[in-house]
């Protein structure tokens, strides 16, 4: 079996570390119980999220046990950012959110067996603390020079930072030395500017007497270009929460990926071998056009995240909306979300196929709408279009209210009838 460190580093998840010798042996001697936290600042976790879910993921298919931490108690306060003060959200709903976000990571994880995973709020040990006792017992240990010398506490020194803020590292720090008492957790992993807070975490331990503790980081994720990851075409974040981030545009996120970037992400998001991910790669060298590699991607997150029939579901309206199966098959939510996705008008009434395609974007006039028409390239539901101006008939209508639209073979948009 593969040495879990070196899978992390093949896969270019190792950044920071206590001292990754000292973490091997760690590990060998296992199981080991580690910690990896999420703060519920919004109602749902994001794609990059995804680094820290999967590698805890890939932690425990080694053997070893997840905590998994869902902030109660930090995400009252959030992280300190660069650009300024967050606005702090109201208790009942930082309480819907852990919710939420419970819901949205619980999918991942055996929470049965030999190593099960543990779901853990610090709002449980945070809230019973006093001021005095998080002053005294916890606050006493933390030299403010060092907590001054976090780069985001640097930038926001000079525009201003709350107390509330600058203390989230205490409650950080504080979290895992709960962890290690109530449950053994000897190891927090987390994204690359958290390693501020984790080491600070470390250092807290040890000042409490604990010896043994470990903590490693994996580097954020960009493009190949070097622009943020997490962002759809669209420049929107792409969100777990099916809601938020509907399952036919989670999966066109990574099926639309760069030839460029599309090997880094198998190796970081992928839960497949290091020989799978290399043959992919070579497919997506010799025959870019394919996009074997964006497509099985695409199909292993959506099957993670939103399950095998919802995937299934979004493949056949990938295929049907290109004239390659049958649009009747589409479930009304997954019909909208595709044409959503590609671009969606809605309508008072059935105008004529050229109004259509003018006001959905397909042609910027109607004498080029006209055109589309004549020349063959204009399809509705499937059908070619021969009358540009006859009005689009209601039995066309799939679930009533919906027409897909199609400019050619690639260009798609939808119309919706308002009822």
């Amino acid at each position: 079996m593969t040495d879990i460190l070196d899978d992390l580093q093949w896969r270019g998840l190792l950044q920071d570390s206590t001292d990754l010798d000292e973490l091997r042996k760690h590990l060998a001697e296992g199981p080991v119980t580690f910690y990896v936290g999420f703060d519920p600042t919004a109602p749902s976790l994001q794609v990059g999220n995804l680094v820290q879910v999967l590698t805890a993921r890939r932690l425990q298919q080694a053997g070893n046990i997840p905590v998994l931490l869902v902030g109660g108690a930090t995400g009252l306060i959030g992280d300190p950012k660069a650009e300024g003060e967050r606005s702090l959200n109201s208790e009942e709903t930082v309480a819907g959110w852990v919710d939420k976000i419970r819901r949205q990571v619980e999918p991942f994880f055996e929470f049965e067996g030999a190593n099960a995973a543990r779901m853990v709020n610090n709002l449980d040990w945070t809230s019973p603390l006093s001021a005095i006792e998080f002053l005294r017992d916890v606050g006493k240990h933390f030299p403010v020079n060092q907590m001054l010398a976090r780069e985001v506490v640097k930038a926001r020194l000079e525009s201003g930072i709350s107390f509330t803020e600058f203390a989230y590292q205490i409650l950080q720090s504080h979290d895992f030395y709960q962890l290690h008492e109530r449950y053994g957790v000897t190891l927090q992993h987390g994204g690359s500017d958290q390693w501020g807070n984790i080491i600070a975490g470390v250092d807290f331990n040890r000042r409490k007497g604990v010896r043994g503790v470990h903590a490693f980081t994996t580097p954020l994720i960009t493009r190949a270009d070097g622009t943020k990851f997490g962002k759809s075409a669209e420049g929107m974040s792409v969100w777990m929460d099916a809601a938020m981030t509907s399952p036919y545009a989670f999966y066109q996120f990574w099926f639309n990926a760069a030839d460029a970037d599309i090997v880094n992400y198998l190796k970081v998001f992928s839960f497949r071998s290091r020989a799978e991910i290399e043959e992919l790669a070579r497919e997506t060298a010799e025959r870019p056009f394919a996009r074997a590699a964006q497509r099985a991607l695409a199909e292993e997150l959506t099957t993670l995240l939103h399950g095998k029939d919802e995937c299934e579901q979004v493949i056949t309206a990938s295929q049907a909306l290109f004239g390659r199966g049958a649009l009747t098959d589409l479930a009304p939510s997954t019909l909208r979300s595709a044409l959503a996705e590609a671009g969606l008008v809605e309508v008072d009434e059935l105008p004529s196929v050229a109004v259509l395609f003018k006001e959905s974007g397909l042609a910027a006039s109607l004498g080029e709408a006209r055109r589309a028409v004549a020349e063959g390239g204009a399809y509705v539901n499937n059908e070619r279009m021969t009358d540009a101006d006859a009005p689009v008939s209601a039995d066309l209508l799939l679930h009533g209210k919906y027409l897909v639209l199609r400019r050619g073979k690639k260009t798609i948009a939808g119309a919706e009838l308002r009822k």
